[in-house]
């Protein structure tokens, strides 16, 4: 049914209010008030009190363990230590004749590693933080949270890929891991979603292998952390083993890997950072031991608020964070490799 409008041609007005047929009404809004319906609208606003921030995702604590404290360096350091022999008797077998006998030697060598200075400043206006504060809310608060977040990158950022123009490098782009290419399965190609699930099973098992004999089979050496893009992951977990099968590829993966056999709980994650991680752009499969006295890095010293002071010419308060950040340090190589092209 079609809405009519009728307006009235003959309205007589009596003290402030209007007449049509017999009846008195108060005008809401007329041409003079226009704005009123803004104001109804302000009245009428169910507020959410909720600051919504910005939608991300830190994954560092996660896939390494770092060591805090230590205080304000220029460097970190590891001691390694290579033992060896001399003399001709390599074995030390000796009989009732034998004078080589082998003397054992220790090579004792010091490492250093890069720690960069993190800043940031905080700058709060003084006229609008009083605004905020009219709302019941707090500006510091808030670029408080947009600091720590910005931190919080910086650490995923020097985690996975370190800094280049500084000379750091992250977990994904040591030059000295060594680096393989996926097989090609039976259809003729690298990438996963081409392959049987007992091809990227092989993918997995070949790297871990490569790794743990690298590490002269020292289960501490076989890798337990492996890292795939979220692309790959997510076919990993979407695929079934088979028509009949009530498992996923992944649980397949985890359940039948050589770690698994071994003792070693082999965890896979996705992450963002192995997407076009490879050589040539190819997509980048990590394997590795994930512990401390394999991998790590160090923060000395924590993210501070060390100072505040206000300023007049720019009439807000100012308010310095720092923090120290060592960089990704491989203290074993063995354990770790690239599988590009899956």
């Amino acid at each position: 049914m079609a809405l009519s409008v009728y307006t009235p041609k003959n309205i007589q007005t009596l003290d402030g209010m209007r007449s049509l047929g017999g009846a008195f009404f108060t005008p809401t809004m007329d041409a003079s008030t226009a704005s009123g319906m803004a104001f109804l609208n302000a009245e009428l606003e169910k507020i959410d009190p909720t600051l919504h921030e910005p939608l991300t995702s830190v994954t560092w604590q996660r896939d390494i363990t770092s060591r805090t404290g230590g205080g304000w360096v220029e460097y970190t350091s590891a001691y390694h230590v290579d033992y060896g022999t001399t003399g001709g008797n390599a074995d030390g077998i000796i009989g009732g004749q034998t004078t080589d006998i082998p003397i054992a030697q220790a090579d004792v060598s010091k490492d250093k590693y890069k720690v960069f200075t993190w800043a940031n400043i905080l700058k709060v206006p003084y006229v609008d933080q009083q605004k905020l504060n009219e709302i019941g809310r707090n500006l510091e608060n808030i670029m408080d949270s947009g600091i720590r977040l910005n931190y919080q990158k910086t650490l995923d950022i020097n985690t996975y890929l370190g800094f280049g123009r500084h000379g750091m490098t992250g977990l994904l782009n040591d030059i000295n891991v060594i680096t393989t290419l996926a097989a090609n399965g039976a259809a003729g190609s690298r990438p996963w979603s081409t392959k049987t699930p007992d091809e990227v099973l092989h993918d997995i098992n070949i790297a871990l292998t490569t790794a743990w004999s690298n590490s002269e089979y020292d289960l501490s050496g076989m890798p337990n952390h492996v890292l795939v893009p979220p692309i790959q992951y997510a076919w990993l977990v979407s695929q079934k083993v088979s028509d009949a099968g009530n498992i996923s590829v992944l649980q397949y993966l985890l359940d039948n890997n050589i770690g698994r056999n071994q003792g070693v709980d082999v965890m896979i994650f996705p992450s963002r950072w192995c997407t076009g991680a490879g050589a040539g752009g190819l997509d980048r499969m990590m394997v590795y031991a994930n512990a401390e006295d394999r991998v790590r890095f160090d923060i000395t010293v924590t993210i501070n608020r060390v100072m505040t002071q206000p300023s007049v010419e720019q009439m807000a308060y100012l308010s310095a964070y720092v923090a120290q950040i060592g960089q990704v340090v491989f203290l074993y190589y063995q354990p770790a490799l690239y599988t590009d092209g899956i």
